[in-house]
């Protein structure tokens, strides 16, 4: 894309950039030699068709907006030459559009360099499809079964709204289930992406506590094609994700990285860009658990987004972008 460039700089607007996940693209961008921001002054920011004018401009617009705001937006760049990130749910699973996980598959980083439509990944969905669609792909974990994701995340991940909420009000729920109705957004996402025929279970839940988050899918004998262990699970994750920068897969049942060599911590990865994957099981009951660790605002959100723009205009992906230690 880079070529295509009318300047040495890239040009962004980001659309929403006073939003949770719109701030944290900025913060990651505004001191960039290689970026220059385009911004509406505050009078112009609901109006239509100045914003549409200006991600016209844009080399890249990243929309981060409620999903009929970022329709409504779409529409008015149709013909235009502007590569769209959106970071809603608008079009996480249409046609026409790229999913922005890099590492999703081997060929996926030449998807996203042909593209101009881009829908920037859910922080949970990120989690559970990297570790489905591995096992799907290597016949362990079968297409058609239904498997349960559960994760929880930090408040950050609800939005200005949520924030308000644990911020303010006084004795706040300190850990919350939600999604009881088994329907929530991010479904559609994971069962595309991860290659299932059947939508997983999912159960989602917020802790009282700002950024991170921890995902896990059940791996048990009713879900697989064959009879495994968490080693073999291990393997094909290990082999999925070898030289993946942002995705490292921890030593099989690794307690390095937990707490008092027991709690796995879901903030460890604040304001990075990573997601570490691990493996545990009891294989005498031929029970394994997979699970991610990454940053709802990071690898699930902002962070998605900025590693997609480094992709695309041609720069190393770590740039901007921190790396766990």
């Amino acid at each position: 894309m880079s070529s295509n460039m009318s300047s040495n700089k890239t040009r962004i607007f980001i659309d929403g950039q006073h939003g949770t996940t719109g701030l944290k693209i900025h913060e990651r961008l505004k001191d960039r030699a290689d970026i220059e921001l385009l911004e509406l002054p505050m009078a112009d920011r609901k109006d239509l068709a100045k914003r549409i004018e200006i991600a016209r401009a844009a080399d890249i617009a990243v929309l981060c907006l409620p999903d009929a705001a970022v329709k409504e937006l779409v529409a008015g760049l149709d013909g235009a030459e502007t590569c769209v990130i959106d970071a809603s749910t608008a079009h996480r699973v249409a046609d026409g559009w790229t999913y922005g996980f890099p590492e999703l598959a081997k060929d996926h980083r030449q998807k996203l360099l042909a593209s101009k439509r881009i829908s920037n990944p859910g922080c949970y969905p990120t989690g559970a499809i990297a570790l489905m669609r591995p096992l799907v792909d290597a016949g362990i974990l079968r297409a058609d079964a239904t498997p349960a994701v559960f994760g929880v995340s930090g408040y950050t991940g609800g939005g200005k709204e949520l924030i308000e909420v644990h911020e303010k009000t006084p004795n706040v729920e300190a850990f919350g289930l939600y999604g009881v109705e088994l329907a929530h957004k991010h479904v559609p996402e994971m069962k595309k992406y991860s290659r299932l025929q059947h939508a997983p279970l999912f159960v989602p839940s917020v802790g009282h506590y700002a950024q991170g988050m921890l995902i896990m899918v059940p791996i048990t004998r009713d879900l697989v094609a064959k009879k495994v262990t968490a080693k073999d699970v291990h393997g094909v994750l290990a082999d999925y994700y070898a030289g993946e920068t942002f995705v490292p897969v921890r030593p099989l049942a690794d307690r390095k990285w937990l707490e008092r060599d027991r709690f796995l911590r879901a903030d460890r990865l604040v304001d990075t860009n990573s997601m570490e994957l691990a493996v545990y099981g009891n294989d005498a009951e031929e029970q394994i658990l997979a699970v991610a660790s990454l940053d709802n605002l990071g690898k699930g959100a902002s962070g998605a987004a900025v590693q997609v723009i480094n992709l695309k205009t041609g720069v190393p992906e770590t740039t901007g972008l921190a790396v766990a230690a």
